[in-house]
């Protein structure tokens, strides 16, 4: 079967494979504790749901406006600008089945063949495959751990060329938990306007902040800086919606004209019924949000403690989003009781699910081989179960 060039350059999702493992493993009666999936442990409040049982039985179920329901997008245009002390116009705001999708069409909307894309790392596995099936090339600056993962804005610099048509990153960050304070974003902003280049944001975590670190949007520094901005959210991880499928993009108004010609002749409409839910989310109370959030710090600092007390392992404190990073490099080229050595990461995440019963992602997945995420966006429970598990699993490699 001969099948599309495009598809030799594209790598699978390594998070989803993980997962897929974990679930096949459990499957067969093993108890395996995954901390792979993205993906909040809670249910979506309760006012959502009812809100899209009473969509549905309203009618939710047919064609909606490409660019979604003018009622969403109002919304999504005041929740943002409240947000970001901002002024949207529904024109501005395209609803999309996932911030995913949001980010592919905003890559195919900008990306000729050969431009470049700038992904400040580690950073999620997805940006650089969506961009190169944009006929784009990812040009990844990597930001070390002693700078807590944020890469010098010199080195960003370093990597502009003619081609350069954006740069892209998330902050909070998926993997690290990194953010980027306000000096770097308006150090980036003052790149972009320089050589007049595209900053995307995926701020699809911007509310799960933890201690003192504070989001920073550059669409706020300036209209220069604004006009060449596309805030990519939604509403999977604060709200706990994953499986909903809604995200947003706000960018100037001839950019989401272009992105939905593209989501026309793709998905068409986010689900109508998805959609009704994501009102219902972001115009309707936010007390379960905090709640949730608090719950996630309070595993973060659980897992954060317990990792650093695994001898040979270092990590880097989480400053958002629900993930921890840790440095397992030490235990590269050492050997399993069996005799098997462990030659990467993927290697000894294989190890750990094998030996330990706990799924994890190889850091190799992020550009930072070396390293594994961990999602604490799980139990308590497995939180101090999974990482017990693999403290008792590392020393037996030698």
């Amino acid at each position: 079967m001969k099948l599309s060039r495009r598809l030799s350059l594209i790598e699978p999702s390594p998070t989803l494979a993980v997962s897929a493992k974990a679930a096949a493993l459990r499957a067969k009666g093993l108890d395996v504790i995954s901390f792979g999936a993205g993906e909040p442990d809670f249910d979506t409040p309760s006012h959502i749901k009812d809100a899209a049982k009473r969509a549905l039985d309203a009618g939710a179920t047919k064609y909606t406006q490409v660019e979604g329901t003018p009622a969403l997008r109002a919304a999504v245009a005041k929740w943002l600008g409240k947000a970001h002390n901002l002024s949207f116009e529904p024109n501005e705001i395209i609803v999309s089945a996932g911030a995913k999708q949001s980010l592919f069409n905003a890559m195919h909307a900008i990306v000729d063949e050969g431009d470049e894309v700038i992904i400040p790392a580690p950073a999620w596995g997805s940006y650089n495959e969506i961009v190169k099936m944009a006929g784009g090339r990812p040009v990844v600056v990597l930001g070390a751990a002693a700078n807590n993962f944020v890469p010098k804005i010199a080195d960003i610099e370093k990597a502009i060329t003619p081609r350069t048509r954006a740069i892209l990153y998330s902050s909070p960050c998926n993997p690290t938990g990194a953010m980027l304070d306000e000096a770097s974003v308006r150090a980036i902003a003052d790149l972009a306007v320089k050589h007049d280049f595209w900053i995307i944001t995926d701020d699809i975590y911007r509310t799960l902040v933890y201690g003192d670190a504070k989001f920073f949007q550059p669409a706020t520094i300036s209209p220069a800086v604004r006009a060449r901005t596309i805030i990519v959210d939604g509403v999977s991880k604060s709200f706990a919606m994953t499986g909903w499928r809604i995200g947003f993009a706000a960018a100037p108004k001839e950019l989401v004209v272009a992105m939905g010609t593209l989501q026309g002749q793709s998905t068409t409409n986010a689900a109508a019924v998805s959609q009704a839910a994501a009102l219902a989310a972001i115009e309707g109370p936010t007390d379960e949000l905090e709640t949730m959030r608090v719950e996630f710090d309070r595993r973060r600092k659980a897992m954060i403690k317990a990792l650093r007390e695994i001898p040979g392992v270092t990590c880097v404190e989480p400053k958002g989003a629900f993930y921890a990073f840790p440095d397992l490099s030490s235990f590269i080229g050492k050997k399993t009781p069996e005799g098997k050595t462990i030659a990467d990461d993927a290697q000894l995440c294989e190890y750990l699910i094998e030996a330990a019963r706990v799924a994890v992602v190889p850091g190799s997945a992020f550009s930072a081989p070396g390293y594994v995420r961990l999602s604490y966006a799980t139990s308590m429970k497995n939180v101090e179960e999974g990482v017990a598990r693999i403290a008792a699993a590392l020393p037996k490699l030698t």
